[in-house]
């Protein structure tokens, strides 16, 4: 048996060897048939090409299968590539975006507070609302204009829609304005059409209660109410709000202004008159009237004395 295995071994290497060489004698005949010029030779070559090539397809089948995945992945990457590059832009576009809308509300508001009508003796400063400090118990804004700008205390407070409170504490570059919802805030005001006089007192709520009115059956719900100028508070005819009533049928001020969005504030110049400390002045420059009863005295003392002297 290992006699067999062995013979069955030497044809199997001489079988190798031949094909090897047949192999090798084919190949070295189409390198020389290939590199041959002749023209009968290039015939020979153009028509084992057309009959070879185009039954090799399912050959290269493989390989341009492999070469289009490539390149699917590469136009994969680059399609993935510019995806994060528009995301980017989107995040971008949203930023200037945003940064546009603010800008676009704050041109508003600024414009808003341009077209306030105002008495032309009147001055003002306007000022950015830096914090609101509102709370249950006090209803107030800080600005950023403060002394160095000349606010005083009790100047009133406006935005593009109307008045929105007094200062109440001046530093020397912030102010503090008190609302007109604060509990503390109470302001003379003129009902339009009807004339009618009353009070706006803050009570923490957005609609200040109307209270002190002389006739109440003469105003009506929709009413215009103005400031009235009385006490030298505020200065008159700045615009509040509309008369309204509650479910429970009080009186109360919807007030104009718009206390959810401050940003900007006028802060309007009211210099009161000033204190007359002289009064004799006040009536002619060259000084104070002679008093007319000294020389009465004077006469009396001299007729008194008269008889002493008899």
């Amino acid at each position: 048996m290992a006699k067999d295995r062995n013979q069955e071994g030497d044809y199997s290497g001489q079988l190798r060897r031949l094909l090897v060489g047949v192999l090798l004698l084919c190949l070295f005949g189409l390198f020389l048939v290939w590199r041959i010029d002749s023209p009968r030779i290039e015939r020979f070559r153009a028509q084992v090409i057309d009959r070879v090539v185009p039954s090799f397809d399912w050959a290269m089948a493989p390989v341009t299968g492999a070469v289009n995945i490539v390149h699917d992945f590469q136009s994969y990457q680059r399609i993935y590539q510019q995806n994060q590059e528009l995301r980017r832009e989107l995040q971008q576009m949203k930023a200037w975006k945003e940064a546009a809308l603010q800008l676009e509300q704050e041109n508003a508001r600024l414009l808003d507070l341009n077209n306030v009508q105002l008495d032309p003796r009147l001055t003002f400063v306007t000022g950015v609302v830096l914090a609101d400090s509102g709370s249950p118990f006090r209803q107030s804004v800080l600005i950023n204009v403060g002394a160095r700008d000349g606010i005083v205390d009790g100047w009133a407070a406006m935005d593009g829609l109307g008045l929105v409170g007094r200062i109440s504490g001046v530093g020397n570059n912030t102010a503090r304005v008190i609302l007109l919802t604060d509990t503390s805030s109470r302001i003379p005001v003129t009902i339009e059409p009807s004339g009618q006089q009353a009070l706006v007192s803050g009570d923490n709520t957005p609609s200040p209660i109307v209270s002190f009115l002389e006739a109440p059956d003469r105003v009506r719900p929709g009413d215009r109410v103005i400031t009235s100028g009385d006490g030298g508070v505020f200065p008159a005819d700045l615009h509040v709000g509309q008369l309204t009533k509650d479910p429970g049928g009080r009186l109360r001020v919807r007030l104009s202004a718009d206390y959810e969005r401050l940003e900007f504030l006028r802060v309007l110049r009211n210099w009161r008159d000033e204190r007359i400390s002289d009064p004799g002045g006040l009536v002619t420059p060259f000084g104070p009237i002679p008093n007319p009863i000294e020389p009465e005295n004077t006469a009396e003392d001299s007729v008194v004395g008269e008889p002493a002297d008899g």
